[in-house]
């Protein structure tokens, strides 16, 4: 995700509008609590960390849709807002609902949905790249970007069908009533369908991200080999906006940011057009990256589908095939013994980068995965690499042991809450029940001590990025919910409530 741009610029409201049949109106701020404003009251209890959590959802609320934090980041982002929607849906289903439903909203004519979709009320130089570096309107014209919108043109992880199911659940007597999944149903399936049709540039049958920012973790050191290809932009060129608000060492580098540049501006030149291949770097430009993380929740947003689809009275079979195909490729072109999890392909160059990112352990949420492989995942999980259970209060973005770990600068050693969401999702999946309740438990206790923040130092806990942030409240209150026995994706579940 390109967090490291984001501004201070405090987000005013919105001009998407979510057409729907006249549904109730979403909930405004102090909806969430029922508590539109208290005084300060010195012998009241301190606040539940549920209610903690909800608070920072309704600050972070615009009105259509959930800013990650509302001091740094004054947009909507696309893995964001799904993360944010399963959390959202213990406390408001139709807030969840219309989290989406804005953001799908924005989806491009060739099925795209963009990173960023941007609030028209921040000016163009409190955010770089802002909408004017973009150009959406004029430069995607030709792939159906939206007119009246103005976004990026690149893409983030495919979340969005597992969190439609998710909101789903938690009300369908009001999804029905609305009409939700009927809606977003075909919106999401073109969403698949431009990644799996435009963004096979290997040839192999997994999606590519063209940009590290696509894939969400900026800056790990898997990209550092494929990005050593790019002439960076010239530094007079862009404002680091990111250096304003954070410490220059949790951040990426001059070099690696203007990379970033340089790649985005490029695919934006090309008219944000894709080339797929048909082989070794065939069709790949300077950066093309098979990576598991993203294949990964592509895969479990297929077998969402499949339920959708059901839902809906059509037959899901057709799209849980296609996700065991895409599980049987993942294993054939990125699973690594030696290494003992995934790891990423450079399309261009033809190779398994030799990198431990957590990436590689979030293929652990897949139902279809062989069961040696599961095994092999939970046991580099807990070893010495990423210390779960061990070394580590929260399991690390990057490998503990690699001389490019770094525990402050971002995605090269830092944890992160929406992947160790996955992980503990993935544990109770494969029967680890143990591990999962202490890592349930693990993230809970660091959301809450931490202040909700971005991400953390994965040994002491100590906060990092911003505070107040949206997935990291939104996930706390999914772990927190009472939640049945089995979730609507067969995944085994761990009892749990609130706590004070």
């Amino acid at each position: 995700m390109d967090r490291t741009t984001r501004s201070a610029t405090r987000p005013t409201g919105r001009s998407a509008l979510v057409r729907t049949a006249s549904p109730p109106a979403p909930p405004g701020p102090g909806e969430l609590t029922g508590r539109p404003g208290v005084a300060y009251d010195p012998s009241a209890p301190a606040p539940s960390l549920r209610a903690r959590a909800v608070r920072v959802l309704e600050d972070n609320w615009t009105g259509t849709s959930t800013v990650p934090s509302r001091n740094l980041y004054p947009h909507q982002w696309s893995w964001d807002s799904a993360f944010i929607a399963i959390g959202l849906r213990h406390v408001s289903p139709l807030r969840a609902q219309t989290e989406l439903e804005t953001l799908l909203n924005a989806q491009w004519g060739d099925g795209r949905v963009p990173h960023i979709v941007f609030n028209p009320s921040v000016p163009l130089d409190a955010y770089f790249p802002s909408p004017d570096f973009w150009r959406s309107s004029t430069a995607g014209r030709a792939a159906g970007a939206p007119r009246t919108v103005q976004t990026s043109g690149i893409v983030q992880p495919p979340v969005h069908a597992l969190a439609a199911w998710l909101v789903h659940e938690a009300d369908p007597g009001l999804s029905r009533a609305r009409g939700f999944l009927a809606r977003v149903y075909p919106r999401l399936a073109a969403w698949h369908r431009y990644l799996l049709h435009r963004r096979d540039l290997g040839g192999g049958g997994l999606v590519s991200v063209v940009h590290p920012w696509e894939q969400g973790m900026d800056n790990s050191p898997c990209w550092d080999l494929p990005l050593s290809r790019v002439a960076p932009a010239p530094a007079r060129s862009f404002r680091r906006a990111d250096l304003a608000h954070g410490a220059p060492g949790d951040r990426p580098t001059d070099l690696d940011y203007g990379r970033y540049v340089r790649l985005a501006a490029d695919y934006r030149d090309g008219g944000y057009r894709d080339r797929p291949g048909g082989g070794h770097g065939a069709g790949a430009g300077a950066f093309a990256v098979e990576d598991p993380a993203f294949n990964a929740l592509l895969i479990a947003s297929e077998h969402a589908l499949a339920r959708i689809a059901r839902e809906l009275g059509a037959a899901g079979t057709a799209r849980h095939a296609r996700a065991r195909r895409l599980t049987a490729a993942l294993v054939r072109r990125l699973w690594d013994p030696a290494a003992g999890m995934f790891l990423c392909r450079d399309v261009r160059g033809g190779r398994l980068i030799r990198e431990r990112g957590v990436c590689g352990l979030v293929p652990l949420l897949l139902p279809a995965l062989p069961r040696e492989i599961a095994a092999a995942l939970v046991r580099t999980a807990c070893g010495p690499h990423f210390g779960l259970g061990g070394a580590v209060r929260l399991v690390p973005s990057h490998d503990l042991l690699s001389p490019a770990f770094d525990r402050h600068r971002y995605w090269r050693g830092p944890a992160w809450f929406n992947v160790n969401w996955l992980l503990e999702r993935g544990l109770r999946l494969h029967g680890r029940p143990g591990p999962a309740a202490a890592l349930r438990r693990a993230v809970l206790d660091t959301a809450d001590s931490s202040g909700f923040a971005e991400y953390v130092d994965p040994y002491t806990g100590e906060p990092r990025g911003a505070a107040g942030f949206g997935w990291t409240a939104a996930l706390a209150l999914d772990l927190l919910h009472d939640r049945p026995a089995r979730d609507g994706n067969g995944v085994q579940r761990t009892e749990g409530g609130d706590r004070g």
